[in-house]
């Protein structure tokens, strides 16, 4: 391309463009690793947004944005009685997800949570169900690996929170190139599509940041797939895009917002990202603590009733725990706490748990909880850097060791990787599916509960089901 900023020549779409837009719309999904473990993350993504519903700050932001702006034969919106446009329900779907920091991640030089992008394909899938189009739940799978794949590429090697932006920058940019394919949009669509989400720019980490941590962080993601949904759908209508939106001198996405560095991508698109997908089970905690915390429950029965006993607690951790998660001093609401490793390490020393409500005020203020937070110290572990960043292993340890003012101390306990990585997807997946189940029984009748697991208990038949019956099954009365 010419670098004349005079000249009004339009070059050819950036090669990352062309490499999302092919990706999405033709790449034939193969791998039956891949499907099988989209189903469980749908099934888990599902459980996420259920147990959310538990949480007045989550619920006050769902339903239409202005009062009765309903749509009947709209997009539904799961363990809700809400119909609405289908931009709309990406926002609530997506909000419910990613409320409680519980569904899946991806870490690499960027982390992300992939199944943000849920919102915005289950959305768009119920609304072009409803019209009558051959939606099923295996679109949606392949959807959601492809929406994967495209969040966890990019991240490999394209650091945007170095540069103070947002991961969720990766959910819109992922989530409008599947949706626009979803669509049913052409090549050159999908193209102009994804180039108006690079032209976004990208939210700020400001609200995952100590001193200003807060909710918006639990519906940003819902924010991302809901633009998505909008710059798909303006594509369809043939609203123009922005070739060199990434290249462009001056005003293109990697002058402006990425310190003139280019977007890579390290390797081709498939399946990958899916195969590998790092689930939160057990724990709702920011991920880079989830090790810490199984550390801390094997410290619990040990230390339960020693709290007042101790001297002080060493936390042992990657360099990105350190950059993310260490944080002192007042923690002001349950988005600033379950982002301080401090925090998410002291409940379960003391309680021997931790739950989405442990982050609410009422566990908060207990004294106990700030005195043993200022008795910890958090350090790097180099290897626990090295292994985090290594490809063949991708993880995320931890270790914890308690020191007593007689001068014993426990055992360090150390965690490599935690129960949602792939290597131990044998113990970890009944769990994940004890969750699923728990979150749908609390939320809904015993008939309904029963139904639903019945849906899921076949994945043969799930995956053949058309999205608009799928999304059915899951509706609250109103």
């Amino acid at each position: 391309m010419s670098y004349d900023i005079r000249s009004a020549e339009r070059p050819a779409p950036d090669p990352v463009l062309v490499a999302i837009a092919d990706y999405a719309l033709s790449y034939e999904i193969k791998s039956e690793l891949a499907y099988e473990t989209a189903a469980y993350c749908l099934m888990d993504t599902l459980a996420c947004g259920f147990q959310a519903l538990q949480y007045p700050a989550c619920t006050k932001l769902l339903g239409p944005v202005v009062p009765g702006a309903t749509m009947n034969g709209g997009a539904r919106v799961p363990g809700t009685s809400y119909e609405l446009d289908p931009i709309n329900a990406a926002f609530n779907i997506g909000c419910m997800i990613r409320w409680l920091d519980f569904n899946d991640t991806w870490l690499a030089a960027e982390w992300g949570h992939p199944s943000d992008s849920l919102g915005g394909i289950l959305a768009v899938a119920d609304y072009l169900s409803r019209l009558g189009k051959q939606i099923t739940v295996h679109t949606v799978l392949t959807a959601m690996i492809k929406a994967h794949e495209i969040q966890g590429v990019l991240a490999l090697e394209n650091s945007f929170n170095r540069v103070g932006l947002d991961h969720v920058l990766l959910v819109r940019v992922a989530s409008t190139a599947v949706i626009t394919a979803l669509l049913g949009g052409s090549q050159a669509q999908i193209i102009n599509a994804v180039s108006n989400a690079w032209i976004d720019g990208g939210a700020l980490r400001t609200y995952r940041h100590a001193p200003n941590t807060g909710s918006r962080k639990s519906w940003a993601a819902g924010d991302a797939t809901s633009r998505a949904v909008r710059h798909a759908l303006f594509a369809l209508k043939g609203e123009m895009g922005y070739p060199s939106a990434l290249s462009a001198k001056t005003w293109g996405f990697q002058d402006v917002l990425f310190k003139g560095k280019a977007i890579v991508l390290s390797q081709t698109f498939s399946s990958y990202v899916m195969e590998n997908i790092l689930f939160k089970i057990s724990y709702p905690a920011e991920f880079h603590a989830q090790t810490a915390v199984e550390a801390a429950m094997v410290l619990h029965s040990e230390i339960k009733d020693k709290i007042a006993l101790i001297e002080r607690v060493t936390i042992e951790t990657q360099e990105a725990g350190m950059r993310i998660i260490d944080k002192t001093g007042p923690l002001a609401n349950p988005a600033d706490r379950d982002h301080c490793i401090q925090y998410m390490v002291a409940i379960p020393l003391i309680f021997g748990r931790l739950t989405a409500a442990d982050y609410e005020d009422t566990v908060a203020n207990d004294p106990r909880v700030d005195i043993l937070r200022g008795k910890m110290q958090v350090k790097e572990y180099s290897p626990f850097t090295q292994d985090y960043f290594a490809p063949d292993k991708r993880y995320i340890g931890n270790a914890v060791q308690i020191f007593f003012k007689d001068g014993t101390s426990t055992q360090r306990v150390q965690v490599d990787f935690p129960i949602g990585h792939r290597k131990r997807r044998s113990e970890g997946m009944p769990v994940l599916i004890k969750k699923f189940e728990s979150s749908v029984a609390a939320h809904f009748g015993a008939q309904k509960t029963r139904a639903i697991k019945n849906m899921f208990a076949d994945r043969i038949a799930l995956a053949a089901l058309p999205v608009s019956d799928f999304v059915a099954q899951m509706v609250s009365a109103s």
